[in-house]
């Protein structure tokens, strides 16, 4: 098939390069498998960890991958994307450190000497804010003021300081979201803001180095400084990050390979690379058999848009050899998906693969791969976009295919959270 669509997708029958560990300063990733940051939806109004927020990193701990990036946890109430998403302040942090101990305590189930790697990402959600959006460029979708230079200095304070609090919660890594169209990512296509944080690939990329450094420098102590980075918008030029500057839609790395460079001298210790906007290009990052409620049928096969972030992805770790490098989109592939990993990490093409909508339906994917080299059928996403419709929805969200019971129809998860109504996660202004 991939052959028929002019692209290429390699794959190995030996998977066994998934097993080996990764190593972190004063860490080692226990194997070469990922769980993406994929929020659930379902924390309590204060932005703890909910029940089925515990339920959800239970399973993931129990399922043997060797690091889990935990999902988007926002730096300040108006920040967060929807009533349930994650908050992470002084009120909220003894709820989170109970959240880490008991991954770190399930994870034993698993092997008794395993101990997963945990990544928080923490975030601002920019002009995907809800009630109110927030807006730091004007790309003719801007239905509010921009945030001034001022704001955004306070903001850089209020990253530093969830950082310290992932710090004394346990977290060995701290993400700086910067990616899929939410505040960081958005500043860093700001080419026509003016002022300190747009215009200049410098200005641009302000917020984001100086955030990173801070950290490093102020709140790090052991933990390591991480971002979860977008590297091609799919948005034409001025409006797009890491696309040339025509007409063509072409992905131009050059900025985004710039920025990674800087953000290493600054200390960053780990990178998780992903595409486009989910809200309007859901197909690039994403790929999948069925459209999200609301997103027109994708313009491509998934093979395509699977191909082209494998080799997106491995541009970049190609450039930065010794930077451990998550891959993302590989779920769509279903059972392939250790093969095709392993050959990309074979070519040097990733240092580990990550799972997202994967994990959601077969949270114990990693544990097969390690023990069996192969996944189950049975289990598997069918990138049906189920768990998208029911987020957008206003739900608590998970496999509704896989995890009927809570996350399918008439299940006790899918239900509008107080205050939200359904279809709120569409208006994205």
């Amino acid at each position: 098939m991939a052959g028929r669509l002019g692209v290429r997708i390699d794959a190995s029958a030996d998977v066994s390069c998934l097993a080996k560990p990764v190593s972190m300063p004063g860490h080692t990733i226990p194997n070469s498998l990922a769980i993406h940051p994929m929020e659930g939806c379902d924390a309590d109004a204060d932005g703890r960890p909910g029940p089925l927020t515990v339920r959800r990193y239970e399973r993931f701990a129990r399922g043997g991958a060797g690091l889990i990036w935990l999902e988007a946890a926002a730096v300040a109430p108006e920040g967060r994307a929807n009533a349930r998403q994650l908050w992470l302040h002084e009120g909220s942090v003894d709820s989170f450190a109970q959240l880490v101990e008991r991954i770190h305590r399930v994870a034993a189930e698993f092997e008794p000497a395993h101990r997963p790697y945990l990544v928080l990402q923490i975030t601002h959600s920019g002009r995907h804010s809800r009630p109110q959006p927030v807006f730091v460029h004007d790309d003719g979708k801007a239905a509010g003021p921009l945030l001034s230079d001022e704001e955004l200095d306070r903001l850089q304070d209020q990253f530093v300081a969830a950082a310290r609090l992932a710090r004394q919660v346990g977290f060995d890594a701290v993400d700086v979201k910067a990616c899929h169209n939410y505040l960081i990512s958005d500043l860093l296509a700001a080419h026509t803001r003016p002022g300190r944080y747009g215009g200049s690939f410098e200005n641009r990329t302000r917020f984001l180095r100086e955030v990173v450094g801070r950290i490093a420098t102020e709140a790090a102590g052991a933990l390591a400084v991480a971002t979860r980075l977008g590297i091609y918008d799919g948005v034409a030029w001025p409006h797009g990050w890491g696309v040339a500057s025509d007409v063509s839609l072409r992905p131009d790395l050059t900025e985004p390979c710039r920025l990674i460079g800087q953000l290493r001298q600054a200390g960053l210790g780990l990178i998780n690379l992903t595409i486009a906007d989910p809200y309007r290009l859901p197909h690039l990052g994403r790929p999948y058999d069925h459209a999200p409620d609301g997103a027109t049928a994708a313009p491509e096969h998934p093979l395509v848009g699977v191909s082209r972030i494998i080799e997106l992805v491995g541009q970049v770790q190609r450039a930065f050899g010794d930077l451990p490098i998550i891959g993302t989109g590989y779920s769509w592939l279903r059972t392939l998906l250790p093969h095709v990993a392993a050959a990309a990490k074979a070519a040097g093409k990733i240092t580990l693969v990550g799972a997202g909508r994967l994990a959601f339906a077969y949270p114990y994917f990693a544990a097969d791969i390690l023990r069996t080299g192969r996944l189950d059928a049975r289990k598997v996403c069918i990138a049906c976009s189920a768990c998208t419709r029911i987020m957008r929805e206003g739900g608590q969200t998970g496999c509704a295919i896989r995890d009927r019971a809570v996350y399918g129809p008439g299940g006790s998860a899918n239900r509008p959270a107080e205050g939200l109504a359904a279809g709120e996660y569409r208006r994205t202004t």
